[in-house]
């Protein structure tokens, strides 16, 4: 007998949070006085972070699972799995994450999410960009608009180049919806110098992959005897140069590829192997644990902005049985054999991790998906899309941890107050690390809509 969760009836816990400082005698001119002045105080961090981890949970996990559970609404919503306190007062998980629960006073817990779609493609574009723009759908039709950059790119085109490794890594392949790769994980009008490289882990053999450093088989590394036959051999690659915008860019490129493939520093930053083997169990030997400590020892050797893809593929069956978060059936199952211990597992090691080397008050860290599931469960004991309310986690950084921000209806329908939109995520990461807003708007990044979430800092 398939048993799942263990659910029981629960008193009602109030849920406590910081709450909003009232300004003025009029709600409306308050509030906006309140916005303005939250703002401008927050001009620049008093030490930006130095490095950016998104932790990208392809598919859409479900808030009721995971952050914001239901224990008292009907069954058909709250599904089988009861809730555990927290180490917040009144605030509780599901059950299936009792180490990130042990650690919410370093966490900043974000309920009151929302995004504009329910269809995997655009909303990511909107999760990664803070714009529908240029988004493509299932459906294959584009919107109106050129695609704005991914926040990697930003924080990279910002931050700039040093040492011997690119500004901005994907670690993970790009991401699909029904084998469609989606729109906005680049550079978009800051060039394709700012589009990210991009690492694999390969769990099978315990490699890292450089998909777009793809050499021949008889040109190896340690075999590379000058800059004539390294630039011979990129030409060979097609697909690449095809994706490379210009000459000059074609340069930069194979410059940069040159440093990762020649410097042992930068060789090093993706090899494992150096890990000790206690260090590699604590994060699991999932690709998702794996790929978290690949992102630690990038972020430990300086990259600025590290993003890690969950999976590729949005469907839990797909990407070799590693799939995504859209558990429109069996999500119970797939939650609790699954899912949630890989979560539990990689990301409390990550945050010890970062906590154990010095670097979790220069790192932020960002966990979320492109939008939430729907709180009925429907008949195939999953849930739908539902872009209306989604939760998500924040740490790091120099941000205040130890709060939720925002709530949710009585069953995770809808945004209960202090609705956080992907634009107001992106402008909050680009106030972390210390890009001001004359600077966002030089480079045309600035998001319309977009405020910096002001409980963080």
């Amino acid at each position: 007998m398939l048993t799942l969760g263990q659910h029981r009836m629960r008193t009602c816990q109030g849920i406590t949070r910081r709450e909003l400082i009232q300004v003025g005698a009029s709600s409306v001119l308050g509030l906006s006085a309140w916005n303005w002045f939250a703002n401008s105080l927050h001009a620049t961090p008093t030490k930006p972070a130095k490095s950016v981890l998104l932790l990208w949970l392809w598919g859409g996990p479900s808030h009721l699972d995971t952050w914001d559970p239901k224990p008292n609404a009907p069954a058909e919503f709250r599904g089988p799995f009861t809730t555990i306190p927290t180490r917040l007062p009144g605030i509780r998980f599901c059950e299936l994450f009792p180490e990130i629960a042990k650690r919410t006073d370093q966490l900043a817990i974000l309920r009151s999410l929302k995004t504009g779609h329910n269809d995997h493609g655009i909303a990511g574009t909107i999760g990664l960009t803070g714009s529908m723009a240029g988004g493509v759908g299932l459906g294959g039709s584009a919107l109106p608009g050129s695609p704005r950059p991914t926040i990697g790119s930003t924080v990279a085109r910002i931050k700039g180049f040093s040492g011997k490794l690119p500004p901005f890594l994907v670690v993970g392949g790009k991401l699909h919806q029904g084998k469609k790769a989606i729109v906005g994980e680049g550079g978009g009008p800051l060039g394709g110098l700012y589009d990210p490289f991009r690492l694999i882990y390969e769990p099978e053999s315990g490699q890292t992959r450089i998909p777009a450093l793809q050499l021949p088989a008889d040109l190896t590394p340690d075999r590379l005897e000058d800059r004539a036959k390294l630039l011979t051999a990129f030409d060979r690659l097609s697909r690449t140069v095809d994706q490379l915008r210009s000459a000059r860019v074609l340069d930069d490129y194979r410059t940069q590829a040159l440093g990762m493939l020649t410097s042992p520093t930068a060789r090093k930053a993706f090899d494992l192997s150096q890990e000790k083997s206690s260090v590699k169990e604590r994060y699991g030997l999932t690709r998702f644990g794996q790929s978290c400590l690949l992102g630690r020892r990038l972020v430990e050797n300086g990259v600025p902005f590290v993003q890690i893809n969950w999976s590729d593929h949005v469907e839990a069956e797909e990407d070799s049985g590693d799939g995504g978060w859209d558990h429109h059936y069996r999500n119970f199952q797939i939650m609790q054999d699954r899912h949630a211990p890989w979560l539990d597992r990689a990301l409390p090691a990550l945050i010890d991790d970062l906590k154990e080397r010095g670097l979790f008050d220069s790192t932020l860290v960002l966990v979320v998906g492109e939008f939430g599931r729907s709180p009925k469960i429907n008949d195939k004991a999953g849930r739908e899309h539902w872009e209306h309310c989604y939760s998500g986690l924040i740490f790091g950084g120099g941000i205040r941890g130890g709060q939720v921000i925002g709530s949710s209806t009585p069953r995770g329908e809808h945004v209960h107050d202090r609705p956080i939109t992907p634009a107001d995520l992106i402008t909050t990461v680009q106030h972390a690390v210390g890009i001001t807003s004359e600077q966002a708007q030089t480079l045309n990044v600035s998001l319309e809509g977009g405020q910096v979430i002001h409980e963080l800092f």
